[in-house]
């Protein structure tokens, strides 16, 4: 007779669920008794690295990714960490341990009497199978879920499930396949189809799904067929359009006036793969200027419904774009040359300019190099400098929540090893993750980190200013020596003085982690 736990990995396996990204409790143990010799298990020192580089690992592999944590206390604090994969859409399979079940009502150390409300509303799906026997079927769930919503999801599995025996019928789901198919109907293809034919002044604004679901050259295309302005949607966390294109126009401001005034003379504007929209700073105003129509294509149908403005269709956002190229219209004129890049700003003094920071890695290091970025004061300065034209070249925390940046970094590294990875961090960010260093230095990933040290935290020193609060403690961070910290996990470290080292730094080719670490003047991030 075949276990629970039997069932439940040759499931995982042949769904391709074979890295495991985790930090084990006692509960968790007896799932992870007898894993088979095709999974590997990715060992994170904290909760919130684990999911940073499940996080990664999963945005560039496009697959969903296996997370193993401790029951409530583990659970709690991946949480901040899970923000940013619930805002990018992320297709993560949460399975924690839970207590015994006869040990669940008392309330006995390392129980959780209601797992699954711990994460809601969080994740996209979150449960405790009713008895050992539905273990299998709820897993199932639990990945499909994931992959059907794009979001993390949750499962609390007491620990005497894993060796029970299993029911005849268990072995079901080991053959199940879920499909998700967006293709709009004939009419709302028309429809679609008439309303951007007719639009005199088109605007396309694109989201990170479009990078996520491997449509960037697509969206090249449409935007070249329609031959308007294109700007990425607010708050970016994966670029979904060549930055310095000429038809590019940034990414849209994170305020509802702002927005509405980027759009003024415009009649149409399409959203692609991107909620309407993700505001940031409160600058009120109108949702949209006089005359103009927004229609939004998504496949979240959680981010159509509570859009408070325009028209949205609930499809995929792939199937839109080849529908748009076939329809029979005149192709643009030739949109010209990609924008030159501007000589970067300098400081006087020993510390560098941000800019020259950025100009070293266009300059030094392939074009095909993958950046994960969370260095949010020096945001102008890198779209300032930065010329990425290839798909999958950049990802940001989706939520805004600081710890991302280095475990992502280690988790599209491993995803994606025969691509260049480079991490830029600043000093205040690298501190939530910076255990993420010992996995790379562990799994020997072949990862550049560029750490940006100002000894403040630079974004909130500018929010202090937009929110007149400019006396606020706690924003300075001075004594920081992260060479220091990278050797202690494993990880080779220098700490580079000016641009002509930093160039012959970044040259050399790493066949294991390393952490350059550069001294920056403060900037802001717009």
């Amino acid at each position: 007779m075949l276990s629970v736990r039997d069932v439940s990995h040759r499931f995982l396996e042949r769904q391709g669920l074979t890295t495991v990204f985790g930090n084990p409790g006692s509960n968790e143990l007896p799932f992870l008794a007898g894993l088979p010799d095709s999974f590997r298990y990715v060992l994170g020192l904290h909760e919130g690295a684990v999911v940073g580089m499940a996080d990664g690992y999963a945005q560039a592999s496009g697959r969903p990714v296996l997370v193993n944590l401790h029951a409530a206390s583990g659970s709690g604090n991946a949480m901040g960490a899970l923000t940013n994969a619930v805002a990018s859409r992320t297709p993560l399979v949460v399975v924690a341990g839970q207590q015994v079940r006869s040990a669940i009502g008392p309330e006995a150390n390392l129980a959780n009497v209601d797992a699954p409300a711990l994460m809601r509303p969080l994740v996209g799906w979150a449960a405790e199978p009713a008895c050992a026997t539905d273990v299998p079927r709820a897993l199932a769930q639990a990945v499909f879920e994931a992959r059907l919503q794009r979001r993390p999801t949750y499962l609390s599995v007491p620990y005497d499930d894993w060796v029970a025996d299993a029911d005849e019928n268990a072995l079901a789901v080991l053959d199940r396949r879920v499909r998700h198919a967006g293709v709009p109907a004939g009419g709302q293809g028309r429809w679609l189809a008439e309303a951007v034919g007719a639009a005199r002044r088109p605007a396309l604004v694109l989201g990170g799904d479009i990078d996520s679901d491997g449509l960037f050259d697509d969206a090249v295309r449409l935007a070249e067929r329609l031959g308007g302005p294109v700007w990425a949607a607010p708050s970016l966390f994966r670029l979904p359009f060549p930055n310095r294109h000429p038809l590019f126009r940034g990414v849209l401001p994170a305020g509802i006036e702002p927005v509405s005034r980027a759009f003024e003379g415009h009649d149409l504007v399409l959203v692609l793969g991107a909620p309407v929209f993700r505001y940031h700073e409160y600058l009120p105003g109108r949702y949209l200027p006089e005359g103009t129509r927004l229609i939004q294509v998504t496949r979240d149908a959680s981010a159509a419904a509570r859009a408070p403005m325009g028209e949205a269709l609930v499809a995929d956002p792939g199937a839109v774009i080849e529908l748009l190229l076939k329809t029979p219209d005149a192709p643009a004129a030739p949109t010209g040359e990609h924008r030159p890049v501007p000589p970067p700003h300098t400081v006087d003094g020993p510390r560098l300019h941000p800019e020259e920071v950025f100009a070293a890695l266009r300059d030094q290091l392939p074009a095909d190099t993958a950046y994960v970025v969370e260095s949010t004061s020096t945001n102008a300065a890198w779209w300032r400098q930065m010329d990425l034209r290839r798909p999958g070249s950049y990802y940001f925390p989706a939520a805004g929540g600081l710890g991302f940046g280095l475990p992502g970094a280690v988790g599209v590294a491993m995803a994606q090893p025969g691509r260049p990875v480079v991490g830029v961090v600043g000093d205040g960010s690298a501190n939530y993750g910076v255990t993420a260093l010992w996995t790379a230095a562990q799994h020997r990933v072949p990862l550049t980190v560029v750490l940006l040290r100002n000894g403040t935290y630079g974004a909130l020193r500018w929010f202090g200013g937009l929110l007149g609060v400019p006396d606020a403690p706690g924003l300075d961070i001075p004594g920081l020596d992260f060479t220091r910290i990278a050797e202690g996990y494993g990880v080779r470290a220098q700490h580079v003085g000016g641009v002509d080292e930093l160039r012959a730094v970044l040259a050399e080719q790493p066949d294991g982690p390393r952490l350059v670490q550069v001294d920056t003047a403060l900037t802001t991030p717009s």
